[in-house]
């Protein structure tokens, strides 16, 4: 195989999940271009029609749509239990979805503290399990998480996103730690300051909008572009020999 080979993903099946805008339908449109068909899902995913099923198929891939409210630990069951019914087995798996809620700590509040847990951190565990069982029973497969810079940082009044995110990256590391050895690959990216819904309060607050960008060596906001390379090789054989990895995709932000 040629090293452009192993990036090559026909035949692939890939669920992505908050891919109805920003980074998640950056990837989902990625895997598409790489050759995977697309299984997507959101809490308000239109289920036909949606803009990024228009660019999966407008590339000659497939795409189902399915709705999930990633808060509702009974609903997630039920998603998880109709894809079974449907008959889909992803080979590829990102867990993308997530929330963001911006109080100081000292003023934020239980619910929103669950809620960002539990969209952010339990229910990904819940998918990975259930969509891993099936990839350990045949023996391949590749899980993504979408991490963070809080994963490394605490950021400044998002504590409960801030907890999630830290989850995530040992999430990353426990599962690797059994699954590895198994066939499954289980890796993270972790985005810098990207120009999407949940950072648009920083790109309005010029004061921070500012210091980021001073922060930053490129100088530059990430957009959902820069996350095409980076999920197609996680999800592709040129990773084969690559887990438990938490790939920074920050514009320098954690070198400086």
């Amino acid at each position: 195989m040629s090293v452009l080979q192993s990036f090559d993903l026909t035949g692939k099946t890939a669920l992505v999940t908050g891919c109805k805008r920003g980074i998640g339908r950056g990837m989902a449109e990625a895997l598409a271009s790489a050759g995977a068909d697309i299984i997507g899902v959101s809490a308000s995913l239109e289920l036909s029609g949606s803009e990024v099923e228009k660019a999966v198929t407008a590339m000659g891939r497939s795409f189902r749509a399915y709705q999930c409210d990633f808060s509702d630990r009974s609903a997630l069951h039920g998603f998880i239990d109709q894809l079974r019914a449907d008959g889909q087995t992803p080979d590829i798996l990102v867990n993308n979805a997530g929330t963001i809620k911006r109080k100081p700590a000292a003023e934020h509040p239980d619910d929103w503290w669950d809620e960002v847990i539990e969209v952010n951190l339990s229910s990904q565990f819940v998918l990975s399990r259930e969509i891993g069982k099936d990839m350990l029973a045949r023996g391949s497969g590749k899980i993504i998480f979408t991490a963070s810079l809080l994963t490394f940082q605490g950021g400044i009044t998002v504590p409960g996103y801030a907890a999630s995110k830290g989850g995530i990256g040992q999430l990353t590391k426990a599962l690797a730690n059994e699954w590895a050895g198994q066939g499954v690959n289980v890796n993270a990216i972790a985005p810098g300051y990207i120009a999407t819904d949940n950072t648009q309060a920083l790109q309005d607050d010029p004061v921070r909008s500012k210091s980021i960008l001073e922060r930053t060596p490129q100088g530059r906001w990430g957009t959902p572009g820069d996350f095409a390379g980076p999920v197609v090789f996680l999800a592709s054989a040129a990773s084969d020999y690559v887990n438990g990895e938490i790939l920074v995709v920050d514009g320098g932000w954690m070198g400086r």
